[in-house]
């Protein structure tokens, strides 16, 4: 049972990581102007990716400065989420009979 769920919460993590890059890739083409938050489809993604990041990011942008207009959040955000992955994850459900 320990790792059936290991593999659940390691795939929901890896997921969520899949989901803040594909975020911050958006984030940068709507600010190099190559995709247009007009189009109702780009509009509905990055809604839905804003959506899911921002509970996510918000703890460490709390703490974390802006350094001179470039959020790096997101790579704070992946290295806990990998962390937590590799090193805290498998040790939490070798617990687990």
């Amino acid at each position: 049972m320990g790792s059936f769920l290991n593999f659940i919460f390691d795939n929901l993590l890896r997921l969520l990581v899949y989901v803040i890059v594909a975020n911050a890739i958006l984030s940068w083409l709507v600010a190099f102007d190559v995709v247009n938050l007009r189009n109702r489809v780009v509009a509905n993604i990055a809604h839905f990716l804003d959506a899911v990041c921002r509970p996510v990011l918000a703890p460490f942008r709390r703490f974390i400065p802006s350094l001179g207009g470039v959020d790096i959040t997101p790579v704070i955000a992946l290295l806990v989420i990998d962390g937590a992955r590799i090193y805290i994850l498998p040790r939490i459900f070798s617990l687990i009979p």
